[in-house]
């Protein structure tokens, strides 16, 4: 597995549409997750956690940035609200080899309001649209935006649509919708993901009201029934906690909606796939204080539903297991399911 360790400027191959991603999450979706994912479907989009304009203007950027080739298609998402910062992250992200750039005006938290950038930056429209330009001036690559469909107490459709048409006209053709507001003041960013109602309709008004703009919706989206009817009306969907606390689902993905005519890997294949780039990463990287655990947490919901799912999540958590860093515990864990078979 080749591990991307230094920028290049090589243009990416050919990558397929945006009709199933994985939300970016932060503490989730970085790069072992990622290439997790991968191993389940060739060709839904991954998201990374958020990355701040301060991070890569002032930071170790080959930390924040490095990733695995075998991540394509990949998006890095920016978090800030400095046209020229967003600028200069946007390139390094091109220069790293991300396929797609997404700005962040969607996350609620009160740190990312006191950065001035998240759902906040909603109430800011020209702003944004100032945002994208630079970053489109700035690369070759896509320039995306995922928001809200208002903030606070707004619940006006016109909200967000002049929000869309502002952004629009700077340039970004890509809208990732999570179909709720976002309450800033009063809810953790957990409520906010559950208490504001979801109104989907808002997104295919947006469709409706963009032809040609691509609209992809997110929130509280679980099953392939609710992919397909969403699909009807919208060019893509975003999975947020269900791909990542029920990874397997993703295994019909490149069949049912990229018309892949390979078979999708076994639960027990993808663990195999796993162990080489695991033994790898703690190889390279062991020494600088990365863990069994830094991978393997992302995995415990890949036997989710099966008899002996319980007990591959325990040897998983075993911290006496996890301290001997043997990647080959992902088998010990699978037996379990033989078992109760």
């Amino acid at each position: 597995m080749t591990i991307i360790n230094l920028p290049t400027t090589a243009k990416a191959p050919a990558v397929p549409g945006r009709r199933l991603s994985v939300a970016p999450m932060m503490d989730w979706t970085d790069r072992h997750c990622r290439v997790f994912h991968r191993e389940i479907s060739r060709h839904t989009w991954l998201y990374t956690e958020m990355v701040t304009t301060g991070a890569l203007v002032h930071g170790d950027v080959e930390r924040h940035l490095r990733f695995s080739d075998e991540e394509h298609p990949v998006a890095l998402q920016l978090g800030g609200s400095d046209p020229a910062d967003l600028a200069t992250s946007a390139k390094l992200g091109e220069k790293w080899g991300y396929d797609e750039i997404n700005l962040n005006c969607g996350c609620p938290s009160e740190r990312v309001q006191k950065g001035a950038f998240g759902a906040c930056l909603m109430a800011e429209p020209q702003l944004v649209a100032d945002c994208v330009k630079a970053m489109r001036d700035a690369v070759s690559i896509d320039v995306t935006v995922k928001h809200r469909i208002g903030i606070d107490q707004t619940e006006s459709y016109d909200f967000v649509r002049d929000f869309v048409g502002t952004v629009n006209q700077a340039g970004c053709t890509t809208f990732i919708v999570h179909a709720r507001n976002a309450i800033l003041k009063g809810l953790s960013p957990k409520e906010n993901r559950e208490v504001p109602p979801l109104k989907y309709e808002f997104a295919y008004q947006l469709k409706r009201d963009f032809p040609d703009c691509e609209i992809i919706i997110n929130g509280g989206i679980k099953t392939e029934a609710e992919i397909d009817e969403h699909l009807k009306h919208l060019d893509g969907v975003m999975l947020g906690r269900e791909a990542y606390h029920n990874p397997f689902m993703m295994a019909g993905f490149d069949q049912r909606y990229y018309g892949a005519a390979t078979t999708p890997k076994t639960r027990e294949q993808v663990l195999e796939a796993m162990i080489p780039y695991i033994q790898a990463q703690l190889a390279q990287h062991g020494g600088n204080g990365l863990k069994l655990n830094s991978i393997t947490r992302h995995m415990l919901g890949l036997m989710q539903g099966l008899p002996g799912a319980r007990a591959f999540r325990q040897v998983l958590s075993d911290s006496k297991k996890l301290a001997a860093g043997d990647a080959r515990l992902l088998l010990e864990a699978a037996s379990h399911l033989r078992i109760a078979a």
